[in-house]
């Protein structure tokens, strides 16, 4: 009995892990920098958005990732407003396989953090005064799936190019 529970111990422990430990946001900005001219023009923006996620390693199972969001609504060629955030978490992550990891990071965290991001967005354009902004949903893991084809095709490139 003792060696069942031990044995279901161990087996907790090798199983894989994933806790969100912390999220905050580690950077915000805003720009108007057409005002008061933009807020004249009929409001039809072609709206931008640009993603990019990069994370660290704090500690053996403890990893930062942050997830950068840039929207820019531009009017006839004219920005009328920039959005930045940097949403970011600290995240426990433990007994994964390398691939499981990798996507773990590039896939699951930004995934967390997207909502929290999306939402400082559309607060931050309310804000501006601007009508109000609602990202749509992203597909992280497509976005990942895309990143390791670019990459498996970027090193089939480069050894051939070597051989």
């Amino acid at each position: 009995m003792a060696d069942d529970i031990q044995s279901g111990a161990q087996q907790n422990e090798q199983a894989p892990q994933f806790h969100v430990q912390r999220i905050y946001t580690k950077d915000i900005s805003f720009e108007t920098p057409n005002s008061p001219a933009i807020f004249q023009q009929e409001w039809k923006p072609e709206i931008k958005l640009d993603l990019d996620t990069r994370s660290n390693r704090l500690a053996d199972d403890a990893y930062e990732v942050v997830l950068a969001v840039t929207v820019t609504a531009e009017i006839d060629g004219k920005v009328a407003f920039l959005a930045e955030v940097q949403q970011a978490g600290i995240f426990a992550i433990a007994n994964m396989q390398e691939g499981q990891m990798a996507h773990a990071i590039g896939s699951l965290c930004p995934a967390t953090l997207f909502p929290y991001a999306r939402e400082t967005v559309a607060s931050l354009v309310n804000k501006g005064s601007f009508p109000q902004l609602n990202l749509a949903p992203v597909n992280f893991d497509a976005l990942f799936a895309q990143y390791v084809e670019q990459q498996r095709a970027q090193a089939q490139t480069q050894n051939t190019e070597t051989h």
